[in-house]
């Protein structure tokens, strides 16, 4: 099952269900209004949404319309809880490398995750509004799952039970706001401004065999300015899956339904392919030549994130965003 929320004025928008090949969808009021309504009743609610995804997909179902990509918000609009791992500890490996710094032995067995915003995440056609170039503008492409409740102290097994949804999304960093804010050992804040989702988030089974019940082995495409910057494929490397992840946030404290687990920017080690974000690419080029030669995006590039199947078929849509100059009203 795919699904989706469409804009209508409101901050949390239409849920509508979403075919296969996300061209049709139907808005589904009389199960729920809002994801947010699907996934706080998500045990009573799922076989209604199912049952409409089955009649969609088979055009058995009155009332269905053209699925406009670029009239989708985040599947997800707004969420109470959003916490970001970093699950490719090669990733911060090499991070670390580029600047002679060493990895903690704890890395490879306690994961780091922090939590981000998740007042407003913004639509996979929205533009990342930035008011300087100078704060070293980054995409990150993550793929990322939302959870029903979650009891505190589930453990990794247990937890991945209560993945509900998967889709991709386009975690925008501000590079060079980032030592300042780490620098104050408290957390990343000024640095981290929007996060953008895919058009859909779909059930697991839709990723058939991709899907292992807690990674999801596809490249993950990013494409700057019509130029591939790397397909890493998701499931290889994540040296926590989400079920570590869910189990980690959950450690001390219940995840209430709706909340979302991002994996990090997805990396694969040694391979020219393997980099979900421009700051790894400039890692990479300071340890083979001493500096780096890519710079950081610029007001008008435009950055596209997307997973496709093994048939080459887009399975959430396509995130594609250009970075615009936000100028402060005062």
């Amino acid at each position: 099952m795919k699904l989706a929320s469409i804009k209508n004025n409101t901050r949390d928008g239409q849920l509508v269900v979403v075919n296969r090949d996300l061209t049709k969808a139907i808005a589904v009021p009389q199960i729920a209004n809002t994801m947010q309504d699907a996934l706080d009743n998500w045990a009573e609610k799922e076989g209604l949404l199912i049952a409409v995804f089955n009649d969609l997909q088979n055009g058995t179902i009155e009332g269905a319309f053209n699925f406009d990509h670029t009239n989708a918000m985040a599947p997800l609009p707004r969420s109470y809880h959003w916490a970001d791992g970093s699950a490719y500890v090669t990733h911060v490996e090499l991070v670390r490398k580029a600047r002679n710094a060493e990895l903690p032995e704890s890395f490879w067995t306690d994961p780091l995750m922090y939590m981000g915003a998740s007042d407003a995440f913004i639509g996979p056609n929205d533009d990342v509004e930035i008011e300087s170039e100078e704060w070293g503008i980054d995409f990150e492409s993550e793929v990322a799952v939302f959870t029903d409740d979650v009891p505190p102290g589930t453990n990794a097994e247990n937890s991945k039970k209560h993945i509900k949804l998967v889709s991709i999304i386009n975690d925008v960093s501000l590079r060079n706001l980032i030592p300042g804010e780490l620098g104050k050992q408290f957390g990343f804040y000024q640095s981290k401004p929007w996060t953008a989702f895919s058009p859909v988030a779909v059930t697991p089974d839709e990723l058939g065999s991709a899907w292992d019940g807690a990674k999801l082995h596809l490249p993950l495409l990013s494409t700057l300015n019509n130029v591939l910057v790397g397909s890493p494929n998701a499931g290889i490397d994540m040296t926590f899956d989400f079920g570590q992840l869910i189990a980690h946030a959950a450690k001390s404290r219940s995840l209430m339904a709706g909340t979302v687990i991002g994996s990090g920017t997805v990396a694969n080690q040694g391979s020219p392919t393997g980099s979900s974000c421009l700051a790894e690419v400039r890692c990479l080029e300071i340890i083979k030549d001493g500096k780096p030669s890519t710079p950081f995006m610029s007001f008008g590039d435009r950055i596209e994130v997307e997973m496709k199947d093994e048939n080459g078929h887009s399975i959430f849509g396509k995130i594609d965003q250009v970075i615009k100059k936000y100028t402060p009203v005062n």
